[in-house]
């Protein structure tokens, strides 16, 4: 039976407004946030990420951002290791966390672990990675189509070394890594609360397209620049960096890039929905309906702890 420790988790797609909600959470709770983002806890990468502004991240204490170097690996199994270390440590003072991320994988690493994968042929590995190398990101995505049409649905079809690696797993074992991803298999000794942000879709490309205008304002091609030499590495196939990049290299203009990340920034936060709404147990709310918001809130950690005692 978990204890009477609680970890409210803030979900939902990109710029839907998670920072700011984990913030006002935190800061009631006078807690600190996880934050459940593949991409914030690289030092290098900052306006193209939307990371908390500064003096947010000096008010409040944030973990999993500024951790990790773009040359270092990370994926759900290192992030759920160090969010549960994180809750942890978090805990022996206080008996709520907040988590906040769009990242549904990581999100789900760390309420139920990661699932065991099955062994990829080593042949099958060797082609797929040789036809890659030879062949782009054009032949990745269409056999992504062909094999696994649950990933390209869901997936991230942006992230080529996500997308070689459901590929393997597919063509060894004939199932989808997001059906091996879809059985819980760890048990914690904490509450969950999950709090899902929602937004009808005209809000959330309206935040997006306005995000990506003021990303641009606040030197977004500078910091792309600055990160051209390194745009092969994985933490770099993000959107809004990879779209400048084309622009660096002279195979689209400027204006086309911009479009490009606000078109792609979309699609991301579609997949990321469609991810959050197979979770049962996120309950969404509008973010103008605070009062509800905060009577769930307060009414599920009182339920917790009379269940508990």
């Amino acid at each position: 039976m978990p204890g009477h420790k609680t970890c409210i988790i803030i979900v939902g797609p990109t710029a839907s407004g998670k920072t700011d909600l984990s913030l006002k959470i935190a800061e009631r709770f006078h807690t600190a946030i996880i934050s459940a983002d593949s991409r914030q806890c690289y030092k290098e990468l900052n306006i193209g990420v939307a990371k908390p502004a500064v003096e947010d991240l000096q008010r409040t204490r944030h973990y999993f951002i500024n951790t990790h170097s773009i040359h270092d690996e990370v994926n759900a199994g290192i992030f759920e290791t160090y969010a549960l270390n994180a809750a942890k440590e978090i805990f022996l003072n206080k008996d709520i966390a907040v988590m906040a991320g769009g990242t549904g994988l990581y999100v789900k690493a760390f309420c139920n672990g990661i699932d065991s994968m099955p062994e990829v042929d080593e042949t099958i590995r060797a082609h797929v990675r040789k036809e890659y190398e030879s062949r782009g990101m054009e032949w990745l995505q269409q056999m992504i189509k062909e094999h696994d049409p649950l990933f390209h649905e869901e997936g991230e079809l942006r992230n080529p070394r996500r997308m070689l690696r459901a590929l393997e797993i597919k063509l060894s074992s004939g199932k989808s890594i997001l059906e091996l991803h879809s059985s819980p298999r760890a048990r914690r000794d904490f509450n969950i609360l999950k709090i899902g942000i929602e937004l009808s879709r005209e809000e959330v490309y309206f935040n997006i397209n306005k995000r990506v205008e003021t990303m641009m304002g606040d030197d977004l091609l500078e910091e792309a620049k600055g990160l051209y030499e390194y745009r092969k590495l994985n933490a770099l196939q993000t959107v809004g960096y990879t779209e400048l990049f084309s622009y660096i290299d002279g195979a689209c203009t400027l204006d086309k890039a911009v479009e490009e990340i606000k078109k792609n920034t979309r699609r991301y936060a579609k997949r990321q929905l469609t991810w959050f709404r197979r979770d049962e147990n996120i309950n969404w709310f509008s973010p103008l309906n605070t009062t509800a918001l905060w009577d769930f809130i307060s009414n599920s950690i009182q339920q917790q702890a009379a269940y508990n005692k």
